[in-house]
């Protein structure tokens, strides 16, 4: 369920928010995930995660920039909003993914949470009465939302896997370290231009990450 309001929440920031934007914030969840994995699932807390939380909060910090406009954005930083929710769920979907996958083998526990996923998300779409609008959907956006969803399932297998078997205050940053790909594609792809500020950010993010491994 945590998942599914993850990403409802995530899409609909993507939706009226820039990508290099959204996806830093979404990706603060990491913070969150290591301080409930301290406390509730009694992990180790170290200074050297300690720095890594700092440079990672101060890194996603400086990767959101506060320069629009109402012209340049219109919805503002409604976003940001939905990218915080998005980073809250998220980070609630570790922990309980991490207690619930105890003894449990894990490609069955996700195909148990994807189940769940599905039937949350269409039960939405049914309520709001869009189920119509599949219809609406030109070929190209379907093979792109099927590639999502292939890449999708590939990253749950493995970060199921990675979870049951590692402490999840590491390999929840670990996976977050996606953001190196997504920011890439915004720049090269979607034409997304980040300031010298933002990618100090992105460095810091990548160094505090890098860090947990040592």
């Amino acid at each position: 369920m945590t998942t599914g309001g993850s990403w409802l929440c995530y899409f609909r920031a993507l939706q009226i928010g820039d990508v290099n934007k959204v996806v830093p914030v979404d990706k603060s969840s990491t913070i969150l995930t290591m301080l409930l994995s301290f406390f509730l699932l009694g992990e180790e807390l170290t200074w050297l995660k300690v720095i890594a939380m700092i440079l990672i909060g101060v890194g996603t910090y400086l990767m959101i920039e506060r320069k629009e406009t109402a012209a340049a954005n219109p919805k503002g930083y409604k976003w940001l909003i939905y990218a915080i929710l998005s980073a809250v769920f998220a980070s609630l979907t570790a922990i309980l993914g991490k207690i619930g996958i105890v003894g449990v083998e894990s490609n069955l526990g996700t195909a148990i949470r994807t189940v769940v996923v599905l039937a949350m998300a269409w039960l939405i779409i049914f309520l709001q009465g869009k189920q119509h609008e599949i219809k609406k959907i030109d070929k190209r956006s379907w093979v792109f939302i099927g590639l999502s969803g292939l890449a999708t399932g590939l990253s749950w297998l493995c970060f199921y896997r990675a979870l049951q078997e590692g402490p999840a205050s590491v390999v929840i940053p670990i996976d977050k370290l996606s953001i190196l790909v997504t920011v890439a594609f915004g720049y090269f792809v979607l034409h997304e231009k980040p300031n010298k500020k933002p990618l100090v950010g992105l460095l810091m993010i990548v160094i505090g990450t890098l860090s947990l491994l040592i």
